[in-house]
């Protein structure tokens, strides 16, 4: 009996679950389908998620059946309206029978045709297709990103059930979860209500046969007219507001209860509600809730401990006040009554490479390139040897890239990168090995390795030179990193020259300069003097030579 009780749960909740969403204007149901009409302008693509989100699709008219159906449904509407036939790819094919168009089930089986005779098999012509009661409901051809006046969903399923039988005098009233009814329905779907008239009494289909109710309280409040709760046996029962009772002949409706002098609950003070079991009363609470010690609080049921909630791969239960909600997974999403896989690479989250899983995707990088330990979505240089290409620019040959820790160089037959030696530049405090693209730093026993390179001795160590002199055997490092540290920049490393050296290169750079300055101002001295006597013995020269002097006489 639990069993079954079970799966009524499981089965119905699944149902309401899938009847979100917005309501249609109409339906119609026969055999083991039920098709909707909505009017609700919208383009092809957002018609069919409207139908997907309530378990269906757009409507297919694969047989004569299902297009007189059109004349029911469409019989006081006007306008054009979706079905769910379209072309997906290539161009339209004149001969073939749906003419190289598809229905959105992803078959092409049907035994009929209604393509209007406007059609149109060029490459250009429009992709989806609507109805209208206009020209008879022909097929016509629609560009799939206008807005029709509305369109129309299918839904399929399993075990309905039949109309109730109706006495003189009465009449009954039932309601699908599509979100339609009305009277005169033949076939109605798991999950579908029904209420007699005058008795109020209430009905839900579950496996062809309709059960009466109070239902199970995880459904439309067991069909109750005001609250459902479990009463002491932990069945189902109805129960409604202060000065009310429950009707005895449909155990669903609220009537004016007999007066009493002093009201049996009060001395109770139960937290939501007072439940008559024969000649005694006791506290009940709300669906949702549960009893608590003191048998007059109520307190939050988690529901989620039942694992038939929640039915389907990929849902996961969230408990709620008084409730509970079905969620999917994440990278999931709810499509109908499945939580389907998101496909998240449509996004494009990777700069290289993306490849969709179950719930996730997984990013990886082309070739000469790795995942960038900041960020694994993006992808870095890398060479991995001594050297390797260089990448350059189609456009630009002399415009080329190196991965960190290389250097460019360029050859004759191109340019190449060549691992750089990290550790001659004395980025590591002690000891350092380099590797390709970077370099990993050590420190000798008695110190630990800080901020990846520098070393810092160890205040418990009574080694007081760290094991770097003394006994002259090698040292072996012990603490080790595995990826390239941040060390100093190699263009603002600590200078090896103490205070006394530095000061020592100025005096001597000073020193130098005046002697410099000094030279040179004595040799242009001595380069003057020199001009000078010269222009000196010139004119004496001129006044003490002896001339040749002749006489005209």
């Amino acid at each position: 009996m639990k069993d079954v009780a079970g799966l009524f749960v499981v089965v119905l909740t699944s149902l309401m679950r899938r009847a979100g969403g917005i309501e249609p204007n109409s339906g119609y149901c026969i055999g083991n389908q039920c098709f909707t009409v909505f009017q609700d302008p919208s383009d092809f693509s957002t018609a069919q998620h409207q139908c997907g989100d309530g378990g269906g699709h757009l409507m297919t008219v694969r047989s004569s059946v299902s297009h007189d159906v059109f004349f029911m449904l469409l019989g006081n509407f006007t306008g054009r309206f979706w079905i769910g036939l379209q072309q997906t790819a290539g161009c339209p094919d004149a001969a073939a029978d749906l003419k190289g168009f598809q229905w959105v089930t992803k078959d092409n089986e049907s035994d009929f045709f209604n393509w209007a005779p406007s059609f149109d098999s060029s490459c250009s012509s429009h992709r989806c297709v609507s109805v209208s009661q206009d020209d008879e409901f022909k097929w016509t051809q629609e560009p799939c990103d206008e807005r029709a006046d509305g369109f129309l969903c299918e839904y399929t399923f399993n075990e309905p059930c039949k109309s109730l039988a109706v006495a003189e005098g009465e009449s009954v009233t039932y309601r699908t979860p599509m979100g339609f009814g009305g009277e005169d329905v033949l076939s109605l779907p798991p999950g579908s209500t029904a209420i007699r008239m005058p008795a109020e009494t209430k009905y839900v289909c579950f496996s062809e046969q309709w059960l009466q109710a109070p239902w199970s309280c995880e459904i439309q409040e067991g069909g109750c007219e005001y609250k459902c709760a479990m009463d002491p046996k932990n069945e189902p029962s109805c129960y409604c507001p202060p000065e009310k009772s429950v009707n005895p002949a449909n155990k669903v409706t609220c009537e004016v209860g007999e007066q009493f002098a002093e009201d049996p609950c009060l001395p109770l003070r139960c937290e939501h509600a007072c439940y008559k079991s024969g000649d005694s009363y006791a506290c009940v609470c709300d669906h949702g809730f549960k009893l608590a010690r003191d048998g007059r609080s109520c307190v939050d049921f988690n529901d989620c401990t039942d694992e038939r909630q929640c039915p389907g791969d990929n849902f996961v239960c969230v408990n709620t006040v008084g409730g509970f909600q079905c969620i999917c997974k994440d990278g999931f999403k709810v499509t109908g009554a499945l939580c389907v896989d998101v496909n998240e690479c449509a996004s494009a989250p990777c700069e290289h490479k993306c490849t969709n899983t179950d719930g996730s995707y997984a990013c990886s990088c082309y070739d000469g390139y790795k995942a960038d330990p900041k960020s694994p979505n993006k992808c870095k240089l890398h060479c991995g040897e001594e050297e390797c290409a260089a990448e350059c620019d189609p456009n630009d040959k002399f415009q080329c890239y190196c991965p960190d820790g290389y250097v460019a160089e360029e050859r004759a037959d191109g340019t190449v990168c060549i691992d750089m030696d990290e550790c001659s530049s004395f980025f590591c405090d002690q000891h350092c090995t380099n590797t390709f693209g970077g370099y990993v730093c050590a420190c000798s026993p008695g110190y630990t390795l800080v901020d990846q390179f520098r070393c810092v001795k160890n205040e418990d160590d009574t080694d007081t030179d760290g094991g770097l002199e003394g006994s002259g055997a090698a040292t072996t490092p012990v603490i080790l990193i595995t990826t390239p540290p941040v060390g100093p920049d190699p263009t603002g490393q600590p200078s090896a020259v103490t205070v006394g050296g530095l000061v020592g290169i100025i005096v001597c750079t000073v020193f130098f300069i005046v002697l410099v300055v000094f030279l040179t101002h004595h040799i242009l001295n001595g380069r003057g003097k020199m001009e000078s006597a010269g222009a000196l013995k010139a004119p004496e020269g001129e006044a003490h030579g002896l001339h040749h002097v002749t006489s005209d006489t």
